[in-house]
């Protein structure tokens, strides 16, 4: 009893290291590229993060959230980074649990919300700061017209990081986290010339 309480202990603690680590990975890449307007790694990070950790992506998407309004203050677009990103990463998360791979779903889904954050951000934007009394969506148009170019520099990168990225650096996460932590089970092959479990030559999958 005494050391599996020790184990789970050992356990959480991992997953809250992880967490944040994912966390700080994401507001480090986000002040990376802040000069570049819409140039965003945030939209794969914590895509990645959730298909990968499944909700613990989420978690680091809100402590992500939570570190941005520490660090910019409170502003309309707090509403809009703790309903998008969560929401994004937990997509990725169920992407993850379905076992999606193919490369042009993983990206499309990336594309449509990025759309989206537009979409949300103008509304956000119109209702707090015009009010959501008449001819709403004739000031919505206004206000999304006005950042349009903005969010198709942040849609063509999301296309080409996600279409370039994704595979590998999901890969690469499953590869370097312990299998415990991993939202989808890692298959490891070993090659003929390797040992294996059944201390035998021949090539086997090991879970």
């Amino acid at each position: 009893m005494v050391k599996s309480s020790v184990r789970r202990a050992k356990f959480s603690a991992l997953q809250i290291a992880y967490i944040a680590v994912c966390a700080a990975t994401v507001t480090a890449g986000k002040l990376a590229l802040a000069a570049i307007p819409n140039v965003e790694i945030v939209s794969l990070l914590l895509a990645a993060y959730g298909y990968v950790f499944g909700g613990a992506g989420v978690l680091a998407a809100f402590v992500f959230c939570g570190v941005e309004v520490l660090i910019w203050g409170a502003g309309s677009w707090v509403a809009l980074y703790f309903i998008y990103w969560p929401a994004l990463t937990l997509l990725f998360a169920v992407a993850g649990r379905l076992k999606i791979r193919r490369r042009l779903v993983l990206t499309a889904a990336a594309c449509v919300m990025t759309v989206l954050f537009g979409v949300l951000s103008s509304l956000i934007d119109t209702g707090l700061f015009t009010g959501f009394h008449e001819n709403f969506w004739q000031r919505f148009a206004i206000i999304y017209v006005r950042g349009a170019s903005f969010y198709i520099t942040q849609i063509v990168c999301n296309a080409i990081t996600f279409t370039l990225l994704f595979i590998p650096f999901t890969a690469l996460l499953r590869k370097i986290t312990p299998a415990k932590l991993l939202h989808i089970n890692r298959r490891k092959t070993v090659c003929r010339g390797e040992k294996t479990r059944e201390n035998t030559l021949n090539c086997h999958i090991i879970k």
